[in-house]
């Protein structure tokens, strides 16, 4: 299965902290499983203390495929996953959660998080979780 990785395990993983979602990124075999959402390479630079910081990053992110998150289509299922959700009495909190989340769910990815707002997605939704 193809596994997309969300924003926090790779800022984890850059950072060299030993998280268990670190672990399973480090550990997926072959490492052309992974996919990285278009969305995850705006956020995870972000961060970065310089511009040459921004472009070493920017570089180990490259090394795998990058998919657009949102097309139009996407973008109305994830408003419509966020209201199915509201119905539940679950708001999460994050758009940029919920568009990996539906980019997942379409494209029959798993995702491999570390983030709270996932979870109910994987329990209500279907979201697959590596």
């Amino acid at each position: 299965m193809i596994v997309c990785v969300d924003c926090e395990v790779w800022i984890a993983l850059l950072r060299g902290q030993d998280t268990p979602e670190a672990a399973r990124l480090r550990a997926i075999e072959p490492p052309d499983k992974i996919v990285l959402g278009d969305l995850i390479l705006l956020e995870v630079p972000q961060g970065a203390r310089d511009e040459a910081h921004a472009a070493r990053i920017e570089g180990n992110l490259r090394a795998f495929p990058v998919a657009p998150v949102l097309t139009e289509a996407r973008a109305i299922r994830a408003a419509t996953h966020y209201r199915q959700l509201r119905a539940r009495g679950i708001t999460i909190r994050r758009t940029i959660d919920l568009a990996i989340g539906t980019f997942c769910l379409d494209r029959g990815y798993a995702l491999l998080h570390a983030h709270r707002d996932f979870v109910p997605m994987a329990a209500h939704l279907g979201l697959t979780t590596a």
